[in-house]
């Protein structure tokens, strides 16, 4: 096992990975930028090195910087987290070089499913059902005449894209000039490539991933999926496991696809193969994030396995700690991102100093988090400062853990999701279970500006819920169990009592 470890992230994450490095006995180093001086994260490891000025790209961006920091220090091994440098191959292979352990999987798998066109030929290659469309990066003459053969409206993705960067849904053929113009020129400035390729749209797609643990000599585990439907500029803010859709056959077929793609690629660390899904529960590939994801305590919560000690095993040469027949997934988890932006006002990035904060805490509940009351959130990096995480024994008691949860999330001095949070918890479609990745766009298109009573909110969830639990659940095979007194209709019948509202 390493004696030291480098990580080379900041915030939530980073202080993370520093606990579980703690609790594995393993001395942590980690890194900071101009503003980043007095952040958690720095104060959390048992070392600190300083490594730029505040723009990424002149610290947490700069792999010789890195590189020279873990030699430094001593390291035998850096955890990138995610974001920053966590995909970035040539990172990678530089600790290779300099005899240092990158805890993540190899280059070769970070470049092959870096592309997004590589990824679907490796995924097609290994069984697995690809969504129609092109399998090279294309020309503007030949999107168009492509988008023509697969019929509208598609999709148009950057092919090193990532987080939404370089997307681009096209209606029909009048609008593909300009998409076209837009998507490479976002591509261009997020990976420094502006190739693109095409891709059916999925009408109302809900999109599921699975994660997956496989070590170096090719073992791999997969540990139940996650929905992540909910979100905006195609970026989750809202996850879940399980997904209201599976079903333990499906659960089993996507997890071993997971797994032969990941194979397939040599891949081996933590990863994440995400898939589309359609209305009759067909899957599509999607692409595969090879690092930590942010929506990892989901899963950690629902089997409690820890994914981060799990890397770190792995990059050491280890053996996975569990087979799949150890794989039990109990309970609901729920995670609402927390982000320093206005829900408001399109969800404008909110900088500024905290002066108050309270966090929730009691059963079911975890909260990671990257700040603390006095800490100052930058306007340089993502505005991601923490992350509420619940656990129910299913989804009803998982979603009232949230309201409750989110009703004791205070923090005071700048705006933050946490009121789009309460107000999606609260809402009939996510509590049924009846969303897709259109849910913010439809659901919360006028949002800015809305102020509707929230007594009033509470009394439309409880009916939706308390309607889907009776007519709704004994029909499907969703997991959401039905209680003949859940705890949503007495909450509804007590909101009666106090408000007159039926």
């Amino acid at each position: 096992m390493f004696r030291k470890i480098l990580v080379a992230n900041r915030s939530e994450i980073a202080v993370r990975i520093l606990r579980a490095c703690r609790e594995m006995g393993i001395t942590s180093a980690t890194v900071y930028s101009d503003v980043d001086r007095d952040a958690l994260h720095v104060r959390y490891a048992d070392e600190a090195y300083y490594v730029g000025p505040s723009p990424a790209r002149e610290s947490y961006l700069n792999i010789e910087r890195i590189i020279e920091t873990a030699k430094k220090a001593g390291c035998e091994a850096i955890h990138p987290g995610y974001g920053f440098l966590a995909e970035n191959a040539e990172f990678a292979a530089r600790c290779q070089e300099e005899g240092i352990v990158f805890i993540g999987p190899p280059k070769e798998a970070i470049v092959a499913m870096g592309s997004k066109t590589v990824a679907r030929r490796t995924a097609r290659a290994a069984g697995a059902p690809v969504i129609p469309g092109t399998l090279e990066p294309l020309s503007d003459e030949e999107i168009v005449t492509k988008a023509r053969e697969i019929g509208y409206p598609v999709m148009l993705k950057a092919v090193s894209g990532g987080g939404g960067k370089g997307m681009r849904l096209v209606e029909n053929e009048s609008e593909m000039a300009s998409a076209i113009r837009m998507a490479r020129s976002e591509a261009k400035s997020a990976f420094n490539d502006d190739s693109l390729y095409l891709e059916k749209y999925i009408e109302n797609p809900r999109h599921v991933e699975m994660q997956i643990l496989v070590d170096k000599e090719g073992r791999g585990v997969y540990l139940g999926e996650r929905e992540c439907s909910i979100q905006r500029r195609h970026q989750k803010v809202i996850e879940e496991s399980p997904s209201v859709l599976m079903t333990e056959g499906l659960r089993r077929e996507m997890g071993e696809v997971a797994l032969k793609v990941a194979r397939a690629a040599g891949y081996y660390s933590a990863g994440t193969v995400e898939f589309l899904m359609d209305a009759n529960r067909r899957f599509y590939f999607l692409e595969v994030n090879t690092r930590l994801q942010v929506e990892h305590p989901v899963t950690e919560m629902v089997t409690g396995v820890d994914i981060v000690k799990e890397m770190i095993r792995i990059a050491a040469g280890g053996d996975l700690s569990i087979s799949q027949d150890d794989v039990q997934m109990r309970g609901h988890a729920i995670e609402c991102r927390i982000y320093a932006e206005d829900p408001f006002n399109n969800f404008l990035p909110s900088p500024g100093t905290i002066i108050g904060m309270r966090l929730p805490d009691g059963p079911g509940v975890r909260v990671d988090r990257g700040v603390f009351e006095g800490a100052v959130v930058p306007m340089e990096y993502d505005p991601i400062i923490g992350k509420l995480i619940v656990w129910g024994r299913d989804r009803v008691e998982a979603v009232e853990r949230a309201r409750r949860a989110l009703s004791e999330f205070v923090i005071k001095g700048i705006k933050t999701t946490i009121p789009f949070h309460v107000r999606v918890m609260e809402n009939p479609l996510f509590l049924s279970g009846d969303f897709d990745t259109t849910f913010i766009d439809t659901v919360f298109k006028k949002m800015e500006g809305e102020r509707v009573p929230r007594l009033m909110d509470i009394a439309l969830g409880t009916v939706a819920v308390h309607k889907y639990l009776e007519d709704v659940a004994p029909k499907t095979a969703s997991p959401v169990q039905v209680h003949a007194e859940s705890p949503w209709r007495l909450y509804g019948r007590k909101l009666q009592l106090r408000t007159g509202l039926w």
